[in-house]
């Protein structure tokens, strides 16, 4: 009895491993085309569980999480409570997350992103495109827009009251910035403004407006698309207010 159970781990073993040998194949022949969400998230988990079938696990964590992306985002203590998901596997998931955003970073910094805005919106949409919770974050731009650095400013929901136009000096003033780039995320998905959206903007534009550092642009980013302030004509506006109060 012993040995029939002993030959079906084993035959249960192979098995997992000529999957997980399928998939690496698959990956290394053609990147993740064609590959389900759940079996990126397998791929993942495999390279820390040396044994175990990952497949179920994979799908536990989208059944919880609902999309890849919230997968990326979830904390390292929410990804543990989910069955075959540990602190290695935890840690290997948090770690893929903070080095694709970092590599998205490095794609942006000392390039001009007013005239070529493609490279920043991926960074953003990635960033904080499918946060849980708002962020606020500061692009900071030398004499010829091109990208400093980035920083979250603020983080909660965002109000008149909870964004300080004196901290958002003080850092562009800190990084040299001639210039800056504003984004923050809606969880819910819409990017329409809100009242308080355009008020911030107004508030920040006449703030750096009169230490000299031009606001180009504040995008609402979504976990699908985003709202331009300047393309929809609220940055020349709030230029041609600046200007009429200060004639």
């Amino acid at each position: 009895m012993k040995k029939v159970q002993m030959i079906k781990e084993t035959s249960g073993t192979n098995r997992g491993q000529g999957h997980r040998k399928r998939l690496r194949e698959r990956f290394l022949k053609s990147s993740l085309k064609g590959f389900h969400d759940y079996e990126v998230i397998e791929l993942l988990l495999s390279l820390n569980t040396p044994r175990k079938d990952c497949k179920q696990s994979a799908k536990l964590l989208l059944k919880q999480f609902k999309t890849f992306q919230t997968v990326l985002e979830a904390s390292r203590e929410s990804l543990c409570k989910i069955e075959g998901v540990g602190p290695a596997n935890s840690l290997g998931i948090r770690l893929i997350k903070e080095v694709s955003d970092r590599y998205l970073e490095a794609r942006i910094i000392s390039k001009d992103v007013v005239q070529n805005p493609q490279d920043l919106m991926a960074y953003l949409k990635q960033v904080i495109g499918h946060k849980t919770k708002e962020v606020f974050v500061g692009i900071f731009l030398d004499a010829k827009n091109r990208v400093l650095t980035s920083k979250i400013l603020f983080t909660g929901t965002l109000t008149t009251s909870s964004v300080y136009p004196r901290e958002v000096i003080i850092s562009a003033l800190q990084h040299n910035a001639a210039a800056m780039i504003f984004a923050h995320n809606h969880p819910s998905g819409d990017v329409d403004p809100f009242k308080s959206d355009i008020e911030i903007t107004r508030k920040l534009f006449f703030a750096l407006k009169y230490v000299e550092i031009i606001l180009h642009e504040h995008m609402i980013i979504g976990n699908e698309g985003f709202y331009s302030f300047a393309a929809q004509g609220l940055i020349s506006k709030f230029n041609k207010e600046f200007d009429e109060y200060n004639e």
